[in-house]
């Protein structure tokens, strides 16, 4: 069986895991959380010479997206958002947390997804599970095989936060258990920051020993 490429980069001052994720046959791929440094971004694109499709925000925090407005301009490919998200962050109640964090204003989406929109790029498929908690639109990138792109919503060890607005950590908890927990036990787990002792995990690993996750299983 063929599966997707995956490259990661870590950018922007929260060093945010960015993936470029692809089929190396026709080099069509996405770029899931362009969090900052998208010349860093732009290059590797290039070095690849992949064709980007499309631009994912796992959530609307700023952190995850920022560099999202700069690789529109370059690649000429939609950036999408939950809806969620995309009200949360740009209209909502949410907008200026980041901006007073330093951060510049959210890019306005191209367009918005749902709980189980699909996104192609050649041979591949990606599925959104909407996961809210980390943030009223948070959702998982997962390729109905082996890859599972997990936002803030599950890091390797570790867990989001539910305390930022908008946020919800029991809700979080939930999500996680309740669809992530259903996939397979082999899925691999790429999180949206680097926090634990290797980048990247399995789902049946952090069932088995994630600290947060054991009560209650």
């Amino acid at each position: 069986m063929r599966y997707p490429e995956v490259e990661t980069l870590v950018v922007g001052p929260l060093a945010v895991c960015c993936y470029l994720v692809y089929d190396p046959e026709t080099r069509e791929g996405v770029v899931i959380d362009p969090g900052g440094d998208p010349e860093k971004i732009l290059a590797r694109i290039r070095a690849l010479d992949l064709k980007i499709l499309y631009i994912l925000g796992t959530h609307g925090h700023a952190d995850h997206v920022a560099a999202a407005g700069d690789l529109r301009k370059a690649l000429g490919a939609p950036y999408a958002l939950h809806r969620a998200d995309e009200e949360f962050f740009t209209s909502g109640e949410g907008a200026s947390v980041f901006v007073s964090w330093g951060f510049p204003p959210n890019p306005p989406a191209d367009q918005t997804f749902e709980d189980g929109d699909r996104f192609s790029f050649g041979d591949f498929t990606l599925t959104v599970i909407h996961t809210p908690g980390h943030s009223p639109g948070s959702v998982c990138f997962y390729d109905g095989n082996r890859l599972l792109f997990t936002g803030d919503t599950l890091f390797v060890g570790a867990v989001g936060r539910g305390d930022l607005p908008g946020g919800d950590y029991f809700q979080m908890m939930r999500s996680i258990r309740e669809k992530l927990f259903a996939l397979p036990e082999d899925t691999i787990v790429f999180p949206g920051h680097d926090y634990g002792d290797r980048p990247t995990s399995t789902l049946g690993r952090e069932k088995r020993e994630n600290p947060f996750l054991q009560e209650g299983l």
